[in-house]
């Protein structure tokens, strides 16, 4: 494992400068507002913000705060924070983020994670913090080759534990981190103590029509957003998973591209006015940077072809089956893109113990309810010590 600092050049940052001031801007229709995408309006001012007030090395100084390695694991480099808690019997929890996220994703929660006396905790509640960039993603780079599908970062994450030599741990995440945490519990299970996630999707079952008949008026406007967001919601999913390479040119060249691709989701899964009602822009800024610098948009894209390749495995990635052995707490916060239903859940998740709902929050839990989520991580993981 050899320890890492992010030291981005000056003259990165002086290229990005000069793309943004040469950017040509395209017209739109008066009056649709987000219906078709980020008002140019809207995208100019966070532009300009991005330009002329946005403090990289602000950005890049605190998460150098935070012990970082680089690892070599099934033939790629795997970035990770590392935090160790002071509590002698923390429990080792590995984080995984997702698209279009990043290791900035947690930077609200490792404090109260690793140290919660001093954020006003219970010290019996600490945990040992991994956060790795998912290979193809940030600074852990493409991968330079096929086959990393969520199974084989899973067995990645398995081997990474083992490494730091952490023997019994606990997985969370959402979005891919989600997927990628209960094929951990899949590939690891002797070593897997719970798996807590903060996203689930719950397809209705198509060879049980009889489970959809105790539902009430709430679950059933759940899956009715569900319906309507696979039919609407999409397209970037199936961009990515059906000609990534392709999409590469456009993130990878243009700043301002990258910039939109990312801020629509912040957008769209949080249920916002705008992403600035949902997170910190200079947050959301850190995400798009991180993918910007590594030039990773594309590779960052390659796991939606590996795992869901022309979306014939559509159904099995994200709505499970999962029979892991390991206990299952599910955050479900109300203005996700998925909003699942929890008589749904439980037939794909045979061993769903832990079942939280909250009234505010949406896709990046870590970011936008920083407190409700390390609260129901501390909640789930108290039966597991």
């Amino acid at each position: 494992m050899r320890p890492f600092r992010i030291e981005i050049p000056q003259s990165a940052i002086e290229d990005l400068h000069r793309r943004i001031d040469a950017t040509r801007w395209p017209a739109e229709i008066p009056g649709v507002g987000w219906d078709r995408g980020v008002p140019v309006g809207y995208l100019k001012e966070l532009t300009e913000y991005w330009r002329h007030r946005y403090d990289w090395r602000a950005a890049e100084a605190e998460l150098n705060r935070y012990p970082q390695f680089i690892t070599t694991i099934d033939g790629t480099d795997v970035h990770f924070l590392h935090v160790r808690s002071a509590e002698p019997d923390a429990m080792p929890l590995v984080l995984t983020h997702g698209w279009p996220g990043s290791v900035a994703e947690f930077l609200d929660v490792i404090g109260p994670l690793t140290d919660p006396a001093a954020h006003g905790g219970d010290p019996a509640d600490a945990f040992h913090v991994v956060i790795p960039s998912i290979p193809g993603y940030g600074f852990s780079g493409p991968t330079g080759q096929t086959g990393w599908d969520v199974k084989r970062v899973a067995r990645a994450w398995a081997e990474l534990m083992n490494r730091l030599g952490y023997d019994r741990y606990v997985a969370q995440g959402g979005d891919w981190g989600k997927v990628i945490s209960l094929e951990l519990g899949l590939a690891d299970p002797e070593h897997v103590a719970g798996v807590h996630i903060n996203m689930l999707v719950t397809f209705p079952p198509q060879d049980d029509p009889e489970a959809l008949a105790g539902l009430g008026p709430e679950d059933l406007a759940k899956l009715e957003h569900a319906g309507r967001f696979a039919d609407e919601g999409i397209g970037w999913q199936r961009i990515q998973a059906t000609r990534p390479q392709t999409l590469a040119y456009a993130l990878t060249d243009s700043p301002v591209g990258q910039l939109a691709w990312i801020t629509e989701k912040f957008k769209e899964w949080t249920d916002a006015p705008t992403p600035d009602d949902a997170v910190d822009r200079n947050r959301l800024l850190t995400h798009v940077m991180i993918y910007w610098l590594t030039a990773t948009a594309g590779s960052s894209a390659q796991l939606y072809y590996e795992s869901a390749h022309l979306m014939a495995d559509f159904a099995r990635t994200w709505g499970g089956p999962w029979p892991l052995t390991a206990p299952v707490g599910v955050a479900v916060f109300p203005n996700d893109a998925s909003r699942p239903v929890r008589s749904l859940a439980e037939r794909i998740l045979p061993s769903l113990t832990h079942w939280s709902e909250f009234k505010s929050g949406g896709h990046f839990a870590a970011m936008e309810e920083p407190d409700l989520l390390v609260g129901d991580v501390r909640e789930f993981t108290r039966r597991l010590r």
